[in-house]
């Protein structure tokens, strides 16, 4: 199957108490926990192609300690890309991920609750900050999904493109960890609300899944978060990243 358009591939590493694990629907209760080290994890993901690295503090969203000892050693010995989430509540938070060496933070729950201080990160990173933008159909949710924050998934994505946002994470919580496919149709919808570059998560479990992202989105989509597929087998890292590479010029 040759791909309708090239995708770059970020592979995920959730992490919780120094452990790579994946969570079903975002719910902290339904955790499956995977042997390896969370660096070794990323090392293998840079062997088999990967430039970007998507790397998730668990305990730092849902408010439960913090992972950066492990985020740190992933930026320093994976030779990867790191874009990293999850706990990012203040400046300060935004630049320890940025002096432990992260190449993009991703900022989600402050952006509703906090909005003056999600400015503030924005104002001192720069291109470097992306919007995670994680929602049950049209309402946001925070705080590792685990509330909901009363605002309208759209008014959000705008409010982000107004501040300068270069990036967005979008993610629909109904698919996350399910295996049942991108929301190619919100993906779409979300792409062309404004100028930003979208990342799309949650859902994949086989190339069908991200070929039919492919086909379904505008070329604003143009990254896609894997992650438990990955870990359970169901797609191929190096597989996926050559199926949807750029051809040379």
């Amino acid at each position: 199957m040759i791909a309708a358009r090239p995708l770059e591939i970020v592979p995920a590493i959730d992490l919780r108490g120094g452990r790579c694990v994946r969570l079903l629907y975002g719910d902290p209760t339904q955790e499956t926990r995977y042997d390896g080290d969370p660096l070794d994890r990323a090392r293998a993901f840079v062997a088999a192609g990967a430039r970007t690295i998507h790397v998730v503090d668990l305990d730092g969203a849902f408010g439960t300690g913090e992972n950066l000892a492990a985020i740190r050693a992933i930026c320093a010995g994976s030779g990867a890309r790191v874009q990293t989430g999850g706990g990012i509540r203040t400046l300060a938070d935004a630049n320890a991920r940025i002096a432990a060496g992260a190449d993009a933070i991703v900022i989600g729950t402050i952006v509703v609750e906090a909005p003056d201080v999600a400015r503030a990160i924005v104002d001192a990173h720069g291109a470097r900050v992306v919007g995670g933008v994680d929602a049950r159909g049209g309402a946001v949710a925070v705080r590792g999904w685990l509330e909901g924050a009363g605002r309208d998934r759209d008014e959000v994505v705008r409010e982000l493109g107004r501040w300068g946002v270069e990036r967005i994470v979008y993610t629909e919580i109904a698919r996350d960890g399910a295996g049942t496919g991108y929301d190619v149709a919100a993906l779409a919808h979300v792409g062309a609300l404004t100028a930003m570059r979208v990342t799309a998560s949650g859902g994949a479990k086989s190339l069908a899944d991200l070929h039919a992202l492919a086909r379904g989105t505008g070329p604003s989509v143009d990254r896609a978060i894997v992650g438990r597929a990955i870990y359970e087998g169901t797609i191929d890292v190096a597989e996926a990243i050559a199926a949807f590479a750029r051809p040379p010029r």
